[in-house]
């Protein structure tokens, strides 16, 4: 017989007894005979042990008179099992060389724990008994409840009701904490909210039905709640008895079904050439990269994906198609080398950037989705309910259809943004609200269906607010669940997108004189933008506090409550101008003005968002690039330099793409130049990231011209936002700005500083800067020279990419010595005994915070224990098993 231990508090109490007795039984100091005391103080340990077990067990019996007998024939059997025990540990003892004693002693241990789990499982059946009796109290008052012909009889047994479900509450929740299964815990934890929720919505709907009987809509409301309680209660009692509870099972443990099958896609296409075969291997990757080409397919016909969308889907297909014949050829052509070519390992990671820029238009395109349909999830539900309260039947059936709809869409795209994640816990509870969000529906229509037919009734009108506002707490849960498993850098990049698209269609309504137009155009604007505030401020609920999440908070509030309240200014006077038709007055600049100020506070949401992240750790570039159509509503300081740069060679239009057709040689040797600009970048960082920001404008600057440095050398590796030559001049200007300005600050702490080595060295640092910034400013200016030879394009001129590089490693390394050289200027200088007043505030940055227990890596968790490990004792719980015979 094998004990089934499913709670924590037996493990709890029969650990420190399994420790104590499986140390007896495993003791085997040799010592002579009749002289060993160590076995006899675990003797006494055990004796011990046992009684306090007894005790226990005996006041137990004593509250609990309906197993009082079971428990007192297993207090019994527990009493003989230790008195066994103690007596063969005392023959051991006496004579521990003996095999028989220790062979008795054992068998003796075995019986005695096994009793001992019997004794403790037993008393753990209390807490089962009293949460199943909890339970039969609340099916009947369940029924009561449901049986009620009247509006006293109905208050009266739900009061019952509610002292009974009370009572069930603090058992499940101490079952809850106690259960060793993590699903059993989550199932039964899941019950608890639904009763919790249900309870008084069951007490509306139940008054409902008994004041209007002869509505089928109120019984419909009334069946749904109580249905809805009945499978918490069984759920509950599926719990209790350790059953898997009926229900979704695990129906919804699974990740996405577009993300799985890339994922398996990728893992195919990497094998070695030797087990390359083209009869089947060839046929087999084909076909399922055309399922998951159908899959695109269907995705980009969706409604709501938008036409460029589609395209760039479309282009990404056909690309990983070819991609994946290269690649297979490839194969064919190792097949029986020992070694990989060039080739193949060039076409390999080739298929694997084309998969990845395939699964980011995918994401996108679901972004697309989820954009436009959270965006205003309350309208149909406000328009329904406002009906229904006017109690117009007619409009009533018009907006259920609406309802309805906006509903079957929501599910919908959750369903979209399911089959692009691998996130199968953020899977599960979006597949989990979608669900809640489906069966609710029906039930929202109903009660306003009760309302608009009995408008003057106060329970329809409870019963309204009840599910209204169920449902409203439902979508939130499902869109926080759909935000849990979308990423903020795909969502920032096409709300960015659609922001820019609405306020095309905002200056064709303000040209057209469309005053609805406008009004609702901008209204979109709006409820774009709360979106990107309350999502990215979700997002940096998941940092600690520091310089990165103030910084993109700052943004936030910048557009939350500066900007927006500005944009809605100007809306609201446009609107109210082109309603009186007093054109003359319309001032159209101003209303550009404050949608480009919108469109800039987003964009600047999405670079904060984006400040601390190093290039590679990024998507793709195009997480990072700005979008090609540009928009007259970018501010100045915005790239707007998207002109085409090649305009007699077909397919290129700027330099950046042109840096991304150099031949390998030469990518190699601008690889080698961004090395050591990396390594400078990491001497940056550490020098200059540990002092803190405020107050001290030297640091805030270094970190500025940091930033576009990294811009203008992405720029020659055919990365980053700038993409044109005039960009990069731009970008180098600012720089010199900037370092005009440091040279300033600097200066002035120069001026203060007595003569001294740190002062010259200061100086001549400056002019360092200087002379840097010049070579930045020339190097910028020179693009690369593009031919087309017989179709072939040759890329040639790039000696001015890696003097670029050359520049900006020279530049940073003399940025970092002239903030070490200013801090020791400030800090470490007297002028007569009293410290000058100094021009910035030198402050080392707070430590950032660290995570208690370091989360164990998957390649720790594969590790193999080496020979000099430390070695581990099992534990008792474990050792326990090996007393579980089949003997008892």
């Amino acid at each position: 017989m094998a004990l089934k231990i499913e709670t924590r508090s037996i493990e709890e109490a029969l650990a420190p007894l399994v420790l104590e007795v499986t140390t007896l039984v495993n003791n085997q100091e040799k010592r002579k005979g009749g002289r060993s005391k160590r076995p006899q103080v675990l003797v006494a340990t055990v004796e011990k042990s046992i009684q306090n077990f007894i005790s226990i067990g005996e006041e137990i019996a004593r509250e609990n008179d309906d197993i009082q007998e079971e428990m007192n024939k297993c207090i019994e059997k527990v009493r003989e099992a230790g008195q066994n025990m103690c007596e063969a540990s005392r023959d051991f003892a006496d004579d521990p060389f003996s095999s028989a004693k220790r062979s008795k002693m054992v068998q003796n241990a075995r019986n005695l724990l096994f009793r001992v789990a019997e004794l403790i499982i037993l008393a753990d059946s209390v807490d089962v008994k009293n949460l199943l009796k909890s339970l039969e109290a609340v099916e009947g008052d369940l029924n009561n409840v449901a049986n009620a012909n009247s509006h006293d009889e109905l208050i009266e047994n739900f009061n019952k009701f509610g002292l009974n479900a009370n009572n069930l509450f603090y058992h499940a929740a101490k079952r809850q904490n106690e259960l060793k299964d993590s699903k059993l815990r989550d199932d039964l934890g899941a019950a608890r909210a639904v009763l919790k929720k249900n309870s008084m919505m069951l007490l509306t709907a139940s008054k409902v039905f008994v004041r209007h009987p002869e509505l089928s809509a109120a019984k419909e409301n009334r069946d749904f709640i109580f249905r809805q309680v009945c499978e918490a209660v069984n759920t509950v009692r599926d719990v209790a008895k350790g059953n898997k509870p009926k229900g979704i099972g695990d129906s919804y443990d699974f990740p996405g079904e577009m993300a799985s099958a890339l994922d398996d896609f990728d893992e195919r296409i990497m094998m070695e050439p030797l087990t390359y075969n083209e009869s089947t291997t060839r046929p087999d990757l084909e076909a399922q990269l055309e399922r998951i080409i159908s899959g695109a397919a269907l995705m980009a016909d969706s409604s709501c994906t938008r036409d460029i969308r589609k395209e760039r889907i479309v282009v990404e297909c056909n690309a990983v198609r070819q991609a994946l014949q290269d690649l297979l050829s490839e194969y064919f052509a190792n097949v029986g080398s020992k070694e990989p070519s060039e080739n193949l390992e060039r076409a390999v990671e080739r298929m694997t950037i084309k998969t990845k820029d395939l699964r980011r238009q995918l994401r996108q395109a679901v972004i697309d989705h989820v954009s436009d349909s959270f965006l205003e999830t309350n309208v149909p539900l406000l328009v329904l309910d406002e009906a229904a309260r006017r109690g117009d039947e007619a409009e009533v059936e018009l907006y259920q259809k609406m309802f309805d709809e906006h509903a079957k869409k929501l599910v919908e795209v959750a369903s979209l943004a399911c089959s692009m994640s691998n996130n199968e816990e953020g899977v599960r509870m979006v597949r989990y609200a979608a669900l809640q969000i489906n069966n609710l529906c029906p039930q929202v229509i109903n009660a306003a269906k009760i309302l608009a037919a009995r408008p003057k009734s106060k329970v329809a009108i409870e019963n309204m607010d009840a599910f209204k506002n169920l449902w409203e707490t439902q979508v939130r849960i499902l869109t926080e669940a759909v935000d849990d498993i979308t990423t903020i850098d795909d969502f920032l990049a096409v709300s960015e997108s659609h922001i820019l698209e609405d306020f095309k269609e905002c200056v064709s309504a303000l040209n057209e004189h469309d005053g609805d137009k406008l009004d609702r155009m901008a209204g979109a604007i709006r409820g774009r933008a709360a979106r990107v505030c309350n999502v990215v401020s979700a997002e940096m609920d998941n940092y600690e506090p520091n310089e990165y999440t103030e910084r993109v908070m700052n943004a936030v509030f910048e557009l939350r409550n500066r900007i927006m309240p500005a944009f809605a200014s100007k809306v609201e006077k446009a609107v109210e101008l082109l309603s009186n038709n007093r054109l003359k007055e319309l001032d159209d600049n101003q209303f550009i003005d404050a949608s480009r100020m919108v469109y800039d506070g987003v964009k600047e949401i999405r670079r904060a968002v984006h400040f601390d992240r190093v290039i590679d750790d990024l998507d793709s570039e195009t997480e990072i690039e700005y979008e090609d159509n540009t928009c007259e509503t970018r501010s100045k300081s915005s790239v707007v330099t998207d002109f085409d740069e090649y305009p007699e060679i077909s397919g290129l239009t700027n330099t950046r793409e042109a840096y991304r057709m150099i031949p390998e040689e030469e990518k190699q040797k601008i690889a080698a130049q961004f090395e050591t600009f990396r390594t400078e970048k990491v001497r940056f960082d550490r020098e200059v990231a540990k002092w803190d920001e405020k107050g001290n404008d030297i640091v805030v600057i270094a970190k500025k011209m940091c930033f576009i440095m990294i811009e203008m050398t992405e720029f020659t590796r055919g990365k980053g936002p700038l993409k044109t030559t005039m960009d990069v001049i731009s970008k180098a200007k600012e720089i010199s700005e900037l370092g005009t300005t440091l040279d300033k600050l600097a200066g002035q702490i120069a001026e203060q500083c007595p003569e001294s080595d740190t002062k010259k060295d200061l100086l001549a640092y400056l002019k360092r800067i200087e002379l840097y910034c010049q070579q930045l400013n020339i190097t910028s200016k020179v693009k690369a020279d593009v031919q087309n030879i017989s179709g072939n394009l040759i890329v040639s001129g790039l000696d001015s990419a890696t003097s670029l590089i050359q520049a900006a490693k020279n530049l940073m390394n003399a940025v970092v010595l002239t903030v070490k050289a200013s801090y020791v200027a400030s800090t470490k200088y007297t002028r007569g005994g009293i410290i000058s007043s100094p021009i910035v505030v030198w402050k080392m940055r707070a430590p950032e915070k660290k995570p208690l227990v370091r989360k164990e890596k998957p390649e720790e968790a594969r590790a193999k224990v080496r020979k000099g490990s430390t070695k581990r004792t099992d534990s008792p719980l474990k050792a326990l098993s090996q007393f579980q015979t089949d003997d008892f």
